[in-house]
């Protein structure tokens, strides 16, 4: 029973720390570029036809949540909205997937043997280690731009993190795009024509 409490304990406290620390970071962002892109040409952008989060042939309020926060970026970057023929194209993708956490976890015990040398019970200490798995669902949030005139990416960016309650309001989940989104173009080093 006192194991048991122990390892329940244990595992609270890595759950309540990992959640914690999951809050307090926000996404985890990653970005690449095409090393022989040349940014200073781009001064317009657009929208790629069809937006990746849109192959369904209709768009949601998630979209559109994305597309206004592009375009309040790429806009205080200097870009100039062009809707047909535009330098630089923007295309983007939500994805959710379950993922699984994996830790290992030092333990120690102590052990009663009889020991007929001895005459007697003796405590012997033992070590293992305890393994844990939890399972979590991890939204990512994709931005490639592309090159208009060539069709090729030159800069993607993507922020993750873990995906919290269903029960969460609109309010909330807009929030989580608008950070996703800020995150990843605080990456984006370019500014039109420069």
């Amino acid at each position: 029973m006192n194991r048991m409490m122990k390892s329940l304990a244990s595992a609270l406290l890595v759950a309540a720390t990992l959640g914690l620390t999951a809050c307090a970071t926000g996404p985890a962002v990653r970005v690449d570029h095409d090393p022989t892109a040349s940014f200073m040409q781009y001064r317009t952008w657009s929208f790629y036809k069809p937006i990746a989060m849109e192959q369904s042939g209709y768009s949601s309020w998630i979209s559109e949540r994305v597309r206004a926060d592009v375009q309040k970026e790429m806009e205080s970057r200097g870009y100039r909205y062009q809707a047909e023929g535009a330098d630089l194209l923007v295309n983007f993708q939500g994805v959710v997937e379950d993922r699984n956490a994996v830790w290992s976890m030092p333990r120690s015990s102590v052990e009663m043997f009889y020991s007929y040398r001895h005459r007697g019970y003796v405590a012997i200490p033992v070590w293992y280690n305890e393994t844990q798995v939890s399972t979590y669902r991890e939204g990512t949030l994709t931005v490639d731009l592309v090159d208009g005139k060539q069709n090729r990416m030159v800069w993607t960016g993507s922020a993750s993190s873990p995906v919290g309650s269903s029960k969460k309001t609109p309010e909330k989940r807009m929030a989580e795009i608008d950070l996703a989104i800020s995150s990843i173009f605080t990456k984006y080093p370019h500014r039109a024509g420069q």
